[in-house]
């Protein structure tokens, strides 16, 4: 059976620059507070009403099919991963495959929901198409436009001084060079505090899971309805409830555990320690969780690449966009052993082992 490799790799940022005192125009914040918690100075925002999350998927995507050496037409097999899709149905993937040109080859296109891990889960899932020889060419892109949808106000600003905008994409082919590829993927998820860091307004609930975990919520719905309830009451509206939240503690203490953890089980799988690890890409969620995840493992900063200072975070994106990065300054040569783990909403967590 082959493994599968990474054939193409590409990445996009929006031109836009956001500094942190940019923000300060908006919120009661400072340049040293937002660097203390997160080591963030700046990240990119995409033009409104000129880019989106599929449109700068398209982008990413296009630089990684040409390093793959096929042609758009070549590709298929469409794996997208988003939490910022352009619409709340129809997925991304069919709306890149269109900003693609190549609609006409009635390729499939998955979208892939598991926010900041939906990168590796995205690339565990196309391993498997790949593997097994259904697909050939399986184009994998992680894209986010978190700009559109913060809270830039001062009630917001936990949450929205950390996100920016990104596309990375991968072309993912099958090798039967021994060693080579995708070695190992584990993937984990725990929903017990699924609501401490979500989008939960708009959505299809009416209440049902605050009023289950005995949350006292009032979302505004209307009880006299007998059907037809609607997903955004005004009372969503007035009181903010359509931003995202986030216990930021909770996520610190629960990510720096299960980092380390599912990083350690996929070297024990392949029977390899830290030490073969040549380059360590975390999910750029905060610069104080991978420097602690890094410290934990016993890893020099020379084998450990963030970008978080320059980007933010772009959850699904992160992961590809830095070992896109990595890989252009010459941090990632063949035959190095690559790691990459995320860890996000949901509780989601997963990480993957690649040998260059």
């Amino acid at each position: 059976m082959p493994s599968t490799k990474i054939a193409g790799i590409g990445f996009y940022v929006p031109e836009k620059v956001v500094t942190n005192f940019d923000l300060m125009r908006h919120m009661d914040t400072t340049d040293e507070w937002i660097q203390e918690r997160s080591g963030i100075v700046e990240r990119r925002y995409v033009e409104r009403h000129e880019e989106t999350t599929a449109s700068i998927g398209a982008k990413a995507a296009r630089i990684a099919i040409e390093r793959a050496g096929i042609t758009k037409e070549e590709v298929d097999f469409i794996v997208f991963a988003t939490l910022s899709p352009d619409y709340f149905f129809p997925g991304c993937g069919v709306l890149m495959q269109r900003e693609l040109g190549i609609t006409h080859t009635e390729i499939g296109a998955l979208d892939i929901r598991n926010q900041c891990s939906g990168f590796v889960y995205g690339l565990t899932v196309a391993d498997q198409f790949v593997r097994s020889g259904m697909y050939k060419n399986v184009l994998l892109v992680g894209a986010e436009v978190h700009s559109m949808g913060l809270d830039f106000t001062t009630r917001g600003r936990n949450v929205s001084v950390l996100f920016g905008d990104g596309a990375g994409a991968v072309v993912l082919q099958p090798t039967d060079e021994p060693g080579q590829g995708i070695l190992t993927s584990k993937l984990h998820s725990d929903g017990t505090h699924a609501e401490q860091l979500a989008l939960i307004c708009p959505g299809a609930h009416g209440g049902y899971h605050a009023k289950k975990m005995g949350m006292d919520v009032d979302f505004g719905f209307d009880e006299n309805l007998e059907f037809g309830e609607l997903f955004v009451t005004q009372k969503m509206l007035d009181d903010a409830m359509t931003y995202p939240v986030m216990d930021g503690q909770l996520v610190f203490k629960t990510a720096v555990t299960k980092f380390p953890e599912v990083i350690r089980e996929v070297l024990d799988d392949q029977g390899l320690s830290v030490a073969d690890i040549d380059l360590f890409i975390p999910h750029q969620a905060n610069l104080r969780i991978s420097q602690f995840v890094q410290r934990k493992l016993g890893l020099p900063d020379g084998k450990v690449w963030n970008n978080i200072q320059r980007y933010g975070n772009t959850t699904a994106a992160t992961i590809p966009i830095a070992l896109c990065e990595a890989w252009e300054a010459g941090k990632v040569k063949k035959g190095d052993l690559v790691c990459i783990a995320a860890f996000g909403s949901g509780f989601t967590w997963a990480a993957s082992l690649i040998r260059w």
